[in-house]
């Protein structure tokens, strides 16, 4: 049963959710599961960009397919070859062979490393600045090596002004119907689960985001699509999730305070915590 939803102008969300995985890379806990996005361009060339976590094979192929209609899919494009975006990608290339997998060359290589399976004739390499028409929309690729693996690119579309733009801006966390952070209560929902997925998924590589951030800052950005989580769409959200990146990515404390972190076998050090916990709150000190 396909759930596609329309983004915008002949872009539509093709994604789905896991609400029943425990541990996001056998690592981080999701209680509130996670959403892996893909996206589809209707055009006279057809276009994927980035597949899906096999946890939602079925959905994304029955989206695909109904989005389809019967036709041929020209691209896929590949922001990021980690694999809870790529573990349909084979597939989606065997199914459809005339399909170019649109990439750099450290993504070719990561692919071939992955899936001992080279795919020579369907690579499209792209470099930094080049473009890809489909007809009425235009794909430009900017490359943002460790946000946050080496190959990972961002990929802007120019007659919406939409930035396909991988891992970053993304966060942990379903997308239960609504697929706009401006149709959630995004701060009550979703800002912990965001500043936790940030931390977790590319908080080391500050320098990075940043220097990523700068790189497109002169785009007509009107809505940013990660890979996980909801999509920006308003001047209002869209400036919410840059200036959060901005400020995390500097390790600027968002509140003065005190954290103290402490282990205890036997109990002593927690009574020492809690007394330098009561003696600080003597101080007036959060």
């Amino acid at each position: 049963m396909h759930c596609a939803q329309k983004m915008t102008h002949n872009i539509y969300w093709i994604g789905s959710n896991d609400w029943t995985t425990e541990r996001f890379e056998n690592l981080f806990p999701i209680p509130n599961g996670v959403s892996y996005n893909s996206y589809f361009i209707d055009d006279e060339k057809t276009c994927v960009v980035d597949s899906v976590d096999a946890e939602i094979r079925e959905e994304y192929f029955d989206n695909l397919t109904y989005l389809l209609n019967g036709r041929d899919l020209d691209y896929i494009i590949v922001n990021h070859m980690e694999p809870d975006h790529c573990q349909t990608l084979l597939e989606t290339l065997e199914r459809y062979p005339n399909c170019k997998m649109v990439g750099n060359a450290t993504t070719f290589r990561m692919f071939e490393q992955f899936y001992n399976s080279p795919k020579p004739d369907q690579y499209y390499t792209v470099k930094e600045g080049d473009e890809i028409c489909l007809g009425k929309h235009t794909l430009v690729s900017y490359t943002m090596p460790m946000v946050h693996w080496p190959e990972v690119t961002c990929t802007y579309e120019k007659s919406t002004g939409t930035l396909f733009s991988a891992d970053a801006f993304g966060t942990f966390g379903t997308v239960n119907g609504n697929i706009f952070a401006d149709q959630t209560d995004f701060i009550a929902t979703y800002e912990d689960e965001a500043r936790r997925y940030y931390t977790n998924i590319v908080g080391k590589y500050g320098p990075q985001v940043q220097n990523a951030i700068r790189k497109v800052s002169g785009l007509d950005i009107k809505r940013i699509a990660p890979l996980h989580g909801p999509i920006w769409r308003t001047p209002e959200t869209i400036d919410y999730i840059l200036h959060k990146y901005l400020h995390w990515s500097s390790y600027t404390a968002e509140k003065k305070g005190v954290v103290i972190a402490f282990g205890s076998m036997y109990g002593n050090t927690r009574a020492i915590a809690q007394q330098l916990a009561k003696q600080l709150s003597k101080r007036g000190v959060t």
